[in-house]
């Protein structure tokens, strides 16, 4: 049985392609900081090594990355930090982030992530996310969050967004998700909305399964150095496995496909982790 007290919405750390899709549009995937990481009741130290491959449609060019990511607990913290580099549009990129998840009692959390790009156009030049979590009594099986989001894009446009969402675990090993992200990009004041659900099957430290699927409205999507796709909707499905070889390492495999009015995106993603 999945225990409720590990983990942030589960779908955000195992979907692949890339695992922090849920902060921003599909679209922006790459771009964000990295997420808030599990929050066991014994301190996590952890590294987790990637590489993900995707092939466009429309001429826009293949994508690929390698990305680090890294957790360390200490009393009520878990600190996370992630570094990738990626080939996106044929133009390369490196991208940082950092975040704290803190655990204020055995009720509430709450995360806190920012990142910047290097300055390639679909990085950001700069993001903050903070998100607020509670798990409801009486067995604390629905565990509910609201966040807040900035994104400053190199190109001048900007994204303010506010998220609810919410996990239920049951007593068998399923975990539901769903969560909306309502998101105000300007110039333009352009208001959109995009929704998730996913559903995940699995053991933790035996074999997790999540799939998930996502779809609504994104504001501003880069293109190119001075090419943006503005107000349209969007589509991605995703699956991931996250397999233990051992209580302490283990492998991860994923696949996404992603549409939006220019281009489809299909991609898989491959990586290793271990926990100290």
């Amino acid at each position: 049985m999945l225990n409720k007290t590990l983990y942030l919405p589960l779908c955000a750390m195992l979907c692949a392609a890339p695992a922090f899709s849920q902060s921003f549009p599909a679209g922006q995937q790459g771009a964000a900081p990295v997420l808030a990481a599990p929050v066991p009741a014994d301190p996590v130290r952890s590294l987790e090594l990637s590489t993900g491959a995707q092939s466009l449609s429309g001429g826009y060019g293949n994508w690929n990355d390698v990305t680090l990511r890294g957790a360390y607990g200490v009393s009520r913290h878990t600190f996370q930090a992630e570094a990738s580099v990626q080939r996106r549009f044929n133009e390369d990129g490196a991208f940082l982030g950092l975040g704290d998840t803190y655990t204020f009692n055995e009720d509430w959390y709450g995360s806190l992530a920012v990142g910047a790009g290097d300055g390639a156009f679909y990085l950001p030049r700069y993001r903050a996310d903070a998100t607020l979590y509670r798990k409801f009594p009486p067995g604390r099986n629905l565990v509910g969050n609201i966040g807040i989001g900035y994104y400053k894009a190199p190109d001048g446009h900007s994204d303010r967004s506010v998220s609810l969402g919410a996990a239920y675990y049951f007593e068998s090993p399923w975990i539901v998700e769903g969560g909306v992200r309502l998101n105000s990009s300007n110039p333009g004041a352009v208001r959109t909305q995009q929704q998730f659900a996913a559903v995940t099957y699995g053991r933790d430290k035996q074999d997790l399964v999540t799939a998930r699927y996502a779809w609504g409205g994104e504001g501003y999507l880069a293109i190119g150095p001075n090419t943006q796709l503005v107000n349209f909707d969007s589509r991605e499905a995703s699956i991931a496995w996250r397999h233990w070889l051992n209580p302490r390492t283990g492998i991860l495999v994923g696949a996404n496909r992603y549409s939006n009015p220019l281009y489809r995106r299909t991609g898989l993603n491959v990586g290793i982790f271990h926990n100290f």
